[in-house]
């Protein structure tokens, strides 16, 4: 079996022991205590219920150091966001990096809203210079909610397609599970969005997502709804959706908003970052289009800092009519088709 293989199954176990803990911890555990303010770092707050995921997160990935050295990014290893396995391990003899988010969707999850999910990416190390275009594994599990037994596992390594399994939680058993990205070739009547999750810029990105909707479908008629959205506080849940076929098209440009003079440096924002997107190979394995606004492949760096905008559209029909909407849209309101990545 391959050194990649065997790395992809070890972190769906790491997946499992994250997945446990953390819903052992929301069974035992007042909202009140999770949801307590624990820091902020890497350009996110962190919770007290993320402190649970990262302590099974180092346990896990410290015993994986012992097979192969390894760079690690997270939230939750300070302000760098950066460890290296075995600890002191030159740069030159680390053989990747790993990217991971213990829990993407922590605030729906500890509010026990909606699921969360563990995100992890893997890149053959290349020094500062590798980015998100540079993962070769991917593996994304969801975290459920306490009333809620199931729990879905997806997992790509490049080139060789997508693959995804359903656990029951309670009796353990496990089945394969389809994975079934939208055929429609029109956004009538299905669900897609710009993303607009939190107060403060809400207004011009509505007006974008409401610019593309009515340049391809036109004013819907009195009384009725030509399409929907669903605003899931997790990329890794809005992948998730394009994977089981539920959303058609999704866009989170928000680090677009950025005035010009701030896409040069990490400026901070609440926006996604690198970690947020590190498992999109698993969508592109499927055959979802997921691209910067402009169209190009996402390339940003694998830190804890960096915003990062992305779209998505369940199948090439799609990118081939909403993609040119949604730059018009992003134009008409002053907003650039390229992040500070491409601009710095």
């Amino acid at each position: 079996m391959s050194i990649e293989r065997l790395l992809c199954e070890h972190i769906q176990q790491i997946h499992a022991h994250i997945r446990d803990a953390v819903v052992r911890a929301c069974e035992d555990s007042a909202l009140e205590q999770l949801a307590h303010v624990d820091a902020e770092e890497g350009g996110d707050t962190i919770f007290a219920i993320d402190r649970v995921s990262e302590a099974v997160l180092i346990e896990q990935f410290s015993a994986l150091g012992a097979t192969v050295p390894f760079r690690l990014v997270a939230e939750g290893l300070g302000e760098s966001g950066i460890r290296d396995f075995p600890a002191g391990t030159p740069h030159d003899e680390l053989a990747y990096v790993i990217i991971v988010d213990p829990i993407d969707g922590t605030r729906g999850l500890m509010y026990q809203k909606r699921s969360a999910w563990i995100l992890t990416g893997v890149a053959p190390y290349r020094g500062p210079a590798t980015n998100l275009s540079d993962i070769t594994i991917a593996v994304m599990t969801e975290i459920p909610l306490v009333k809620q037994h199931l729990s879905d596992q997806y997992w790509a390594m490049r080139g060789q397609g997508v693959h995804a399994r359903r656990t029951n939680r309670l009796a353990g058993d496990e089945i394969v599970l389809p994975v079934r990205p939208s055929q429609a070739t029109t956004i009538l009547q299905g669900f897609g969005n710009v993303a607009r999750f939190f107060p403060g810029e809400r207004a011009r990105l509505a007006a974008v997502d409401d610019m593309v909707v009515t340049t391809l479908l036109g004013a819907p008629p009195a009384g009725r709804a030509l399409c929907f959205e669903d605003q899931y506080i997790s990329t890794g849940g809005q992948f998730a959706e394009l994977l089981a076929g539920h959303d058609r098209w999704l866009a989170d440009v928000r680090p677009l908003l950025l005035a010009p003079s701030a896409r040069h440096a990490h400026t901070a924002m609440l926006c996604c970052h690198p970690y947020d997107v590190c498992t999109e190979l698993i969508a592109r394995e499927a055959g979802i289009i997921v691209c910067k606004a402009n169209g190009t492949p996402l390339d940003a760096p694998l830190d804890v800092g960096s915003p990062v905008s992305w779209v998505a559209f369940a199948n090439e029909a799609l990118a081939a009519t909403v993609l040119p909407a949604l730059q018009e849209a992003l134009r008409h309101h002053d907003m650039p088709l390229e992040d500070h990545h491409a601009l710095a």
